[in-house]
């Protein structure tokens, strides 16, 4: 019994500790950092057909869920050409915003992406946290 205790102690403060995690920005140039903005690419470069890379607005991460609006560019910095994507007709309607909102969620040590969208025009994230079962803390805007 007296083994039992200090080991149950710790189990008991580490499930503490990582209930009580707060959100945080990984640091640019993290392998953290990078392995989301990785996973969150592969999506967004098969919906546009082209190399994209993100320019981050909001970055946040809360134990296995990271929250990520960002606008997304091509490699050499310009805007990326939509006429071969289905959102041609969203673009030149102006229904067509220069964003990209994903959820992602750490699964056997991977970054997974939950939902994304591409575009939007309004706040498509604001159930989320709720439909994901995400913490709100990593969202700029809740319902």
């Amino acid at each position: 019994m007296k083994r039992v205790l200090p080991i149950l102690f710790v189990l008991i403060a580490a499930a503490v500790a990582a209930w009580a995690q707060s959100a945080y920005t990984p640091d640019k140039g993290s392998p953290e950092r990078k392995a989301i903005l990785d996973a969150l690419r592969i999506p967004v470069e098969r919906d546009l057909k082209q190399k994209i890379v993100f320019a981050t607005n909001n970055f946040r991460v809360q134990g296995n869920w990271t929250f990520v609006s960002a606008v997304r560019q091509s490699p050499d910095g310009n805007a990326p050409d939509f006429r071969s994507t289905r959102f041609a007709d969203a673009l030149e309607s102006g229904a067509f915003d220069n964003n990209v909102f994903g959820l992602l969620r750490k699964s056997g040590g991977k970054w997974r992406v939950a939902t994304y969208e591409i575009g939007c025009t309004d706040v498509c994230y604001v159930d989320w946290w709720s439909r994901y079962k995400a913490p709100k803390s990593i969202f700029p805007y809740t319902e």
